[in-house]
């Protein structure tokens, strides 16, 4: 009996400490917010892969919902200040055209945090991030230099700013420094996201000469349209090895997952700081991937030199002279271009067929 009543008392007081104890920490609540439908590939199919490494490694210490095909403007405004009233703890705005209204909701709600990619306006509840996706757009125009027999490449473009701007004139850079004559035909979307346009615009630059194709649109119709007309690809943001198995000859790739793990991590911890976060080849944000056994040897070991000195730093894509498509020299020999300068870049680098459209 006694024996009973110790049992029953060490029950009772074990039961008041576990009442008395703190529960478990509630998961960290995330939100997505995506430009276009995640898709088998591209640039919203990269953004959910990090989200689904971020749940990977942080497990039930995180909770995350996704909302797609969000406009850009009023729609993208509205989408986040209802995350943020439903208790959602970081909203993550995965498109250069949301900063504005993510400001607009970051400041009526001051303990929500935001990342916006591609953006370059911070505050106290607001970062950004971004990557240096010229370094590898460099090698991959290394890689059409090659293995272009008309010397023509086309690139499919959405909207003018810097980071498109930036991705077109590294690709020119480096098609050139294989073939000083070559030349990339440039046609602008208007839009991130219609498969049927970004189709038609890659078929008409293969009609006008390039024989091959790259992007900075979010489908993957590009590479469909260059496996139908059987010319290459240098594939952006993801492999499309899946939808062009036989067009593709690399794939410039995008990697967000260490950074959403780095700033959840943060945040549960209580370090989140605002920030203006640059990744690029060296941290693993940005890759050159896929390489198919097509590739010519010349083009494989050029790009195995050079890789290195980007990852390092030795070499940098916008250094030297630099003289624009209406022969304006916009950089001295000798002069290594800043990362301000290239964040407002808003010229096309000689080679370049095409210009600039004007933003609304």
């Amino acid at each position: 009996m006694l024996r009973q009543a110790l049992c029953a008392a060490l029950l009772a007081i074990t039961a008041a400490h576990a009442a008395d104890a703190p529960s478990a920490a509630a998961p960290l609540k995330v939100a997505f917010v995506y430009v276009s439908p995640v898709g088998q590939a591209g640039w919203t199919y990269q953004h959910d892969a990090g989200r689904h490494d971020l749940e990977a490694f942080l497990g039930p210490r995180v909770k995350t919902t996704v909302v797609e095909s969000v406009a850009e403007g009023a729609d993208a405004e509205r989408v986040m200040r209802d995350l943020a009233a439903q208790g959602q703890q970081l909203i993550i705005a995965t498109s250069f055209g949301y900063q504005e209204p993510a400001l607009r909701v970051a400041a009526e709600f001051p303990t929500v945090r935001f990342e916006v990619a591609g953006g370059y306006k911070t505050a106290p509840n607001l970062s950004t991030y971004n990557a240096r996706f010229y370094e590898g757009r460099y090698l991959a125009g290394m890689i059409a230099g090659h293995h272009s027999k008309s010397g023509v490449a086309g690139y499919v473009a959405g909207f003018p700013v810097p980071e498109v701007v930036q991705g077109i004139n590294a690709f020119t850079l480096g098609m050139r420094s294989v073939n000083p004559k070559a030349e990339v035909k440039v046609i602008w979307l208007d839009t991130w996201f219609d498969p049927a346009r970004e189709r038609d615009a890659a078929l008409t630059l293969v009609r006008q000469g390039a024989d091959v194709l790259t992007n900075h649109s979010a489908s993957t119709a590009v590479a469909q349209a260059a496996e139908e007309a059987k010319v290459a690809l240098v594939a952006y943001q993801s492999d499309m090895g899946e939808v062009a198995p036989h067009a593709q000859l690399a794939a410039v790739t995008q990697h967000w997952g260490p950074y959403y793990i780095r700033r959840a991590k943060a945040l549960i911890d209580g370090r989140w700081q605002p920030a203006a976060h640059m990744g690029g080849i060296g941290d693993g944000m940005v890759r050159l991937a896929a390489l198919s056994p097509q590739l010519a040897p010349a083009a494989r070991e050029a790009v195995a030199q050079k890789e290195p000195a980007l990852r390092s730093g030795e070499f940098r894509p916008f250094a030297g002279r630099l003289v624009d498509n209406t022969g304006r020299e916009r950089q001295a020999a000798g002069a290594v271009m800043g990362a301000e300068q290239i964040a407002q870049m808003d010229w096309l680098v000689q080679g370049v067929v095409g210009s600039l459209p004007s933003r609304r």
